[in-house]
């Protein structure tokens, strides 16, 4: 199988910028714990971090496919196809939990 690291279609300063921004998110979520704001409120930003993180995922997931699934079935041998296959879709079963 290809090397074991992040797909050359990922553009890591867009990624970062993602992560940064749900990282903001995730620390007005705690300040709005300390300050006692209201529950639905709360919740309302956490459902957001879910979605943003989620994106970012399915970015990471389009690129992989595009990039190491597709080279491993292009260029692999048969065993290469199907542990790429049997790899890509333990993954999806991962990430859609």
């Amino acid at each position: 199988m290809s090397e074991k690291k992040l797909a050359k279609g990922n553009d890591k300063a867009a990624l970062n910028r993602r992560l940064k921004r749900i990282e903001g998110q995730v620390k007005g979520i705690q300040k709005m714990i300390e300050d006692d704001r209201y529950c639905v409120d709360i919740l309302v930003q956490i459902s957001a971090i879910r979605s943003a993180i989620d994106n970012v995922g399915t970015i990471i997931l389009e690129n992989h496919i595009k990039g190491c699934v597709s080279n491993d079935l292009k260029y692999g041998d048969e065993e290469q196809s199907e542990a790429a296959i049997k790899e890509l879709m333990d993954t999806i079963k991962k990430f859609t939990k």
